[in-house]
């Protein structure tokens, strides 16, 4: 047997914050090594931080990521144990996004990353090169600095891998893993056992699954032991990492690290056979007739032996089956540095599983770890948020009240990080600390619920119970003396006073009134977050939470500087659908039964009068539900879909129920308002990132914000299609519930892939 005891890890990096970062990658190398790993690897561009951006292109960031590096290298925290380390280098005139291969105190090879990601919420092209000299390794010297303090003056450089005297170790960075002929294929038939992926992979709802497959497949067939790092938390923007380190040997999960924590250093350790690797391929007949006849991959050699012989005192980890979330072996070591605590997820030898959170934990726990993130870094005092009593601001509310959940669990637990975090944050003195979520929320979270005239007692009450429940510093606010007040000025001016519909008003009166009001909320909402730490003798300030969900924005159904308007918004790239089911799963899993009520009440904007023959509704007021938004953001971003396009993919999908024309119409009405509100995206409140199809401006969804409104063309396609199937008729009989063509999409283009499915993963 050659046993071999590796360690990856979650690290909760920051983006330019090198003492934060530096900290924690000693202290996980520190953590690898008193459990006896031999291999550490670390994320991708662990030093720096993966969202540096356009920092990436200053030449302080090269630089400052060497002398951190320096820094590990001359003390002896690579004594006996290979480390991977990411990091951006020049060489030339390129930079690179690199990870470096340590042993010993000294660089054993630099490996740039070949195939950058450049798609969705990735850039790496705008700031690194691709390597591309495949065949061979080429000499890189070291900057004057590293050189004289490392004694050595040039690294080979480029893509091959580490020879031992008794395995083989390579490199595989992130996006490689998922093109379409990975390197870690090539590197197999080389001899190679061990691959290290460091990653900077965000969190998106169910995608966890994607990712595991990768890793499982990557070495289900030719063998192998992949470890895979993560960054894990928010490190500056909107994304949040979500760790999930692991180590899969031959196909099957043998450890596997948190996807959300509030944690930030965990360490994820497996102990393996190679052998078993060994003895899986010689059993392949086409592995070996493929690895007889293999492209040659260059190599660096280093005199070591990094494996043990059979020992039983040494414990082999076992292959995981799939669960749901429950509980894990956490060993705590408390390390020698200040205010930082490291866990540890040990695979033993008896059977444990593979975690996948669902969905609804997926939205709990991921924008609470991102907002405790943001709030602990900005220097913020807590959170203020409009409640309305509706389902999207109770969203919000029941996510800051999961987080004050989380924090308090986590001190419970001993992490001594998050605890100083929430006494400064929570302003506790005399020793005391958070030990109820619910007096934790009192003190760092404030909900506002601006009432008018047109707001009813549902919603106000709602709106309070709530509050109660998660302990928040609940406000009760009329706004009908400041509206009115503007109103008077108006008609001052103008010598007119605006109307509502339902008064007589016109379309214009109407939307305006409607507008007022929710952009007074807004001045009110950052007005309070600015002075009620002043009135309560607090310390700081507090942040805006937004609560417009991902199709609201995708349709343009909110008001520009309205509440959606904020300092971030914790559901802003998050479906209708998805965040119904989460206040399903919340009322039940976070304790706050109040939010049963709220899901299952209509939603309403609340700012026109309630009449005895009208009540204002979203969906009557969008023209469409909530439902087919999901599918049309699906389709217009998954999928790539223009109008014509999504016109003949729901001709497929809806083609049981609804005409041609009747399609055609829905598609006309979507692309309608969705170009003419585009403008609005502009101004988004940054959002957690967590829906493949948000239309989010700032990089993910990059387009015009000026229209036709009125497609001309596209239109004119349309209705030619409509005349030519006969539009007036309904396209297919109706199907069962097996799936046929008509009811379910089956076999049909884009609809084959779940796009008309609003629960449909990615």
């Amino acid at each position: 047997m050659r046993l071999l005891k590796v360690a990856t890890c979650n690290l909760n990096q920051w983006a330019m914050d090198f003492d934060c970062n530096l900290k924690h990658i000693k202290e996980s190398i520190t953590r690898a090594k008193e459990v006896g790993a031999v291999i550490r690897l670390g994320p991708e561009l662990e030093i720096t931080g993966y969202g540096c951006e356009d920092h990436f292109l200053e030449l302080d960031t090269v630089n400052h990521a060497w002398e951190c590096l320096k820094e590990i290298l001359i003390g002896d925290w690579t004594d006996g144990i290979l480390c991977s380390i990411g990091m951006p280098i020049i060489r030339g005139s390129e930079r690179y996004n690199c990870q470096v291969l340590c042993f010993n105190r000294k660089i054993v090879m630099i490996r740039p990353k070949m195939w950058l990601a450049n798609d969705g919420n990735y850039r790496e092209l705008r700031w690194f090169t691709t390597w591309k000299q495949k065949d061979q390794l080429v000499e890189f010297q070291l900057p004057p600095e590293i050189s004289e303090a490392l004694s050595q003056t040039s690294v080979p450089f480029g893509y091959g891998y580490i020879q031992f005297l008794d395995t083989a170790v390579a490199a595989e960075i992130c996006e490689e893993l998922f093109t379409p002929n990975p390197p870690h294929t090539e590197l197999a038939l080389n001899g190679v056992e061990v691959f290290l992926n460091a990653s900077g992979s965000h969190h998106q709802l169910r995608k966890l699954d994607l990712r595991l497959r990768a890793f499982i497949g990557a070495t289900h067939t030719r063998g192998g032991v992949y470890m895979y790092s993560n960054h894990q938390g928010c490190d500056g923007a909107r994304l949040y990492y979500d760790g999930c380190s692991c180590v899969v040997v031959n196909g099957e999960v043998v450890a596997q690290g948190s996807q959300f924590s509030l944690k930030d250093v965990e360490v994820v350790v497996a102990q393996v056979d190679l052998d078993a690797v060994a003895s899986l391929r010689g059993s392949i007949s086409s592995f070996q007739e493929q690895a007889s006849c293999k492209t040659k991959v260059s190599s660096v050699a280093v005199p070591f032996n990094i494996c043990k012989p059979f020992n039983l005192k040494m414990l082999l980890s076992s292959p995981q089956k799939v669960r749901s979330c429950s509980e894990v072996i956490v060993v705590k070591i408390k390390s020698f540095s200040v205010l930082v605590s490291v866990y540890y997820l040990i695979a033993l030898c008896y059977e444990l599983k593979i975690m996948y959170h669902s969905p609804e934990e997926e939205i709990a726990f991921g924008p609470g770890c991102w907002l405790w993130d943001y709030l602990r870094r900005s220097g913020a005092s807590g959170f203020l948020l409009p409640l309305s009593g509706g389902a999207d601001s109770s969203s919000v509310a029941a996510i800051v009240g999961c987080m004050c959940q989380l924090v308090v669990k986590e001190i419970a637990n001993g992490d001594e990080q998050v605890k100083a975090d929430a006494i400064r944050i929570g302003n506790y003195t005399d020793g005391k600390f958070p030990t109820d979520s619910k007096e934790f929320a009192k003190r760092i979270f404030y909900t506002v619920y601006m009432g008018s005239e047109n707001s009813s007692e549902a919603t106000k009450t709602r709106a309070k119970v709530l509050a109660d429940e998660i302990g928040s510093w609940h406000l009760d606010v009329c706004i009908d003396g400041v509206v009115s007040s503007l109103l008077s000025l108006f008609q001052t001016v103008t010598g007119k006073r605006p109307r509502y519909k339902v008064d007589g008003g016109s379309n214009v009166e109407n939307l305006g009134l409607q507008n007022i009001q929710a952009r007074i909320r807004m001045v009110l909402a950052f007005m309070l977050a600015s002075f009620l730490p002043w009135v309560h003798n607090k310390k700081g300030f507090y942040l805006v939470l937004g609560s417009s969900n991902v199709d609201e924005a995708l349709r343009g159904y909110l008001t520009k500087y309205d509440c959606s308007a904020a300092d971030i918004n914790p559901i802003g790239s998050i479906s209708k659908q998805d965040l119904r089911t989460f206040l399903r799963w919340a009322a039940n899993h976070l304790g706050y039964s109040s939010l049963a009520e709220i899901e299952a009440a209509p939603p309403t904007a609340e700012l026109e009068p309630i009449r005895s023959n009208y009540s204002q509704l979203d969906e009557v007021d969008m023209g469409m539900t909530y439902e087919e938004l999901s599918v049309y953001g699906r389709l217009r971003k998954i999928f790539r879909c223009g109008p014509v396009s999504m016109f003949k993919n729901l001709c497929y999908k809806w083609g049981a129920t609804l005409t041609p024309s009747e399609v055609a119409d829905k598609v006309k009405h979507f692309f309608k308002y969705y170009s003419i509100n585009r403008h609005k995206m502009t101004v988004l409140t940054p959002s957690y990132h967590a829906e493949s199809y948000s239309p989010e401006d700032n990089r993910f969804d990059l387009r015009q914000f000026l229209y036709n409104a009125r497609w001309p063309y596209q239109f004119r396609k349309m209705d030619e299609l409509v005349q030519e199937m006969n539009g007036d008729r309904v396209a297919f009989k109706e199907t069962g519930e097996d799936g046929g063509t008509a009811a379910g999409g089956g076999g049909m283009g884009v609809v084959a892939a779940a796009s008309g499915n609003p629960k449909a993963g990615f």
